[in-house]
């Protein structure tokens, strides 16, 4: 690995990596801040990183000034860490991945990632990601989950994917893994567009219940589980003073649980694409008949 330096190299037992990248992929930070909670709640250890220099173009992907304790000024570069964890019983080993989506050659930061997963046995690659949508966030916040790989897909009930158009460094990411035929999986959690702070608890807390799901495990969040109340309370009084927004997420829901009862209906299910289309039609034409 010419660009990512190993401070150690942990001895694991067939781990998952579980990777989340900032930008693009991570609306209101909700599938990095997954990510770190993983790290804090299973106590883990940062064991490698990135060289930032070759893969950023730093006018777009800034560094930051923050102020320590004592008032002084620490500077941080945007970059890649990764982090191992052994647990007991049942459960895999992790290596957790957190850092900001590259600007520059993806071919090159992919393959350091391959190498990285070759070096330890990985079993099975998780990416976490969040896009803005057409949601609220009085319901359930929706997580699609998805596996190049059918056989994969059908085991651990997701879909297997079938988006074209644009992609990030994930689904660069996830082109090599199919490759190299190393299992891969994908859970995308949707952030309702007029949430523009950086974090959604909600959406954190959803994506990670999938990973429990998805991995056979738990990651006790029973503290996002009271944030997430807390933020939709606060977000709830907030749009309690805004009539025109309140009368909006009145359309939003009514168009939500109308294309819902029409995909209960259908067989083969929509596409994420399809279904925000079909929600947007539907508040249009409420707008037109106001």
């Amino acid at each position: 690995m010419r660009y990512l330096t190993m401070e150690r190299t942990p001895e694991l037992q067939s781990p998952v990596a579980v990777l989340a990248f900032t930008g693009w992929n991570d609306a209101a930070n909700a599938a990095s801040n997954a990510a770190r909670f993983v790290v804090r709640r299973l106590g883990a250890r940062r064991f490698a990183s990135m060289e930032a220099e070759p893969f950023y173009a730093f006018t777009e992907t800034r560094p930051s000034v923050r102020l320590d304790s004592s008032g002084e000024r620490q500077l941080t570069w945007p970059g890649n860490e990764f982090y191992y964890a052994r647990t007991a019983g049942d459960s895999p080993d992790y290596v957790i991945g957190i850092g900001a989506e590259p600007n520059l050659r993806w071919r090159t930061f992919s393959e350091e990632f391959m190498e990285l997963f070759d070096t330890l046995d990985v079993s099975m690659v998780v990416s976490l990601g969040a896009l803005i949508g057409e949601a609220s966030h009085r319901r359930p916040i929706g997580v699609t989950g998805s596996a190049a790989n059918p056989e994969l897909a059908a085991k651990l009930d997701l879909q297997r994917s079938r988006y074209e158009g644009p992609t990030g460094i994930v689904g660069i990411l996830h082109y090599a893994l199919q490759e190299a035929s190393r299992p891969s999986a994908s859970l995308w959690a949707t952030v309702p567009h007029y949430i523009t702070g950086e974090q959604c608890p909600p959406a954190t807390l959803a994506v990670l219940q999938r990973l429990e799901r998805l991995l056979g495990t738990s990651f006790d969040l029973g503290e996002l589980e009271t944030a997430s109340e807390r933020f939709r309370d606060q977000l709830d009084t907030t749009i309690a003073g805004d009539p025109q927004m309140r009368s909006y997420l009145e359309r939003l829901e009514s168009a939500l649980a109308e294309v819902e009862e029409e995909e209960a209906a259908s067989d083969p299910l929509p596409e994420a694409t399809d279904l925000v289309g079909d929600i947007e039609e539907f508040l249009r034409g409420n707008s037109e008949n106001d």
